[in-house]
């Protein structure tokens, strides 16, 4: 049961990423204009001297916000602060530290279990550093698979997102040198298949129209430069097609981008890491925010690291973060509208006969 009983906005929980990191600033600076309570309920899962720390850092004024031990005291008038821990701690901005990993990984593990609970309904999440999270309860290369296993999903896409394009990533946090062995014909499937339902589900297109890009230079000319498109991806869009999917390809990445063909389409699978996030953030207009499809809950964060070179210097730029919490909201009301619109066709019928007779 959703804790959202009596207002229309939606609770959204924020973790705090890694506590020496930008995090914290991004955060402050999107909720030290009021005006983003007209929209959601955020819930920060952190620490009250945490926030406190930065915001004196920041010297920001317009940012306040209540504590909170339990969602029964939920403010939807103001930020809420969940406290995750008690204990003191030693922020150290810009630092690379196990400190900054540990309490990264108690905020993350504290909102998942509010997202099961309900008390959520949706998540943003602040970055986390790859390395120092590592621990016998975070043994993953970033918050995408972690969410993938907390969830029990078969799979997940991670998926870019701005105004003037998508990038799905058939590969993720993987080493160049072994990227090709996961480029099979039933990974491909699988991604374009979840890319398709998220286009229709969280992003209302009915119809979407998806490129897939080779993984050889000049998309493997004919086998000339790799095999991997004639004998994976050419089937992989093959079957899809076969399945209903619309779906190109493959093309060349350079000639792709270069030419502005993504603007022809709703999504785009890149094969790897680079393929798909150099361009992305060369080219997306407006703010770019990186989504998680795939998942039972709406999970967005920024398309940016930790940034421990400007972190405690009040330099972070929040766009993204925002966005971030813009796209949540607009996926959590698509979702809505595709299960209203889907929900039980007979019933609809014979509301509609009723209405008649």
């Amino acid at each position: 049961m959703s804790s959202n009983t009596h207002t229309n906005k939606p609770v959204i929980g924020i973790t705090v990423g890694d506590i020496n990191s930008i995090g914290a600033e991004i955060i402050i600076r999107t909720f030290a204009d009021n005006r983003m309570l007209e929209f959601c309920t955020p819930v920060i899962f952190a620490s009250n001297k945490t926030i406190n720390f930065y915001r004196k850092l920041m010297n920001e004024n317009n940012f306040n916000y209540q504590s909170l031990k339990d969602f029964t005291r939920l403010n939807h008038k103001q930020v809420n602060v969940f406290n995750c821990w008690e204990e003191e701690v030693q922020i150290t901005p810009g630092v690379l530290n196990e400190v900054g990993g540990k309490y990264a990984a108690r905020s993350l593990a504290v909102a998942i279990e509010c997202l099961k609970e309900g008390t959520i309904e949706g998540l943003i999440t602040a970055p986390i550093h790859k390395k120092n999270i590592q621990s016998e309860q975070f043994n993953y290369t970033g918050h995408t698979p972690y969410l993938r296993d907390a969830f029990d999903a078969k799979d997940v896409l991670m998926f870019m997102t701005a105004d003037n394009m998508r990038v799905g990533l058939l590969t993720e946090h993987v080493p160049v040198s072994e990227i090709s062995k996961y480029v099979t014909k039933e990974n491909i499937l699988a991604k374009l298949q979840m890319m398709k339902d998220s286009l229709v589900k969280d992003f209302g297109i009915d119809k979407p129209r998806i490129a897939v890009l080779g993984l050889n230079p000049h998309a493997g000319d004919d086998g000339l430069i790799g095999e991997e498109e004639i004998k994976e991806i050419i089937p992989a869009i093959q079957q899809a097609k076969n399945n209903g999917l619309l779906c190109f390809g493959p093309y060349s990445a350079d000639a792709f981008f270069a030419r502005e063909m993504h603007s022809q389409f709703d999504g785009v699978l890149a094969m790897y890491h680079d393929q798909g996030l150099i361009p992305f953030k060369s080219l997306a207009t407006g703010s770019g925010i990186n989504y998680t499809a795939g998942l039972p809950i709406v999970r967005t964060s920024p398309d940016h690291g930790t940034a421990f070179d400007i972190a405690g210097k009040n330099l972070a730029d929040a766009d993204s973060f925002r966005q971030a919490i813009f796209t949540c909201l607009d996926i959590l009301e698509k979702r809505e509208t595709y299960a209203e619109n889907t929900a039980n066709p007979l019933k609809k019928i014979e509301l509609v006969s009723e209405k008649l007779a």
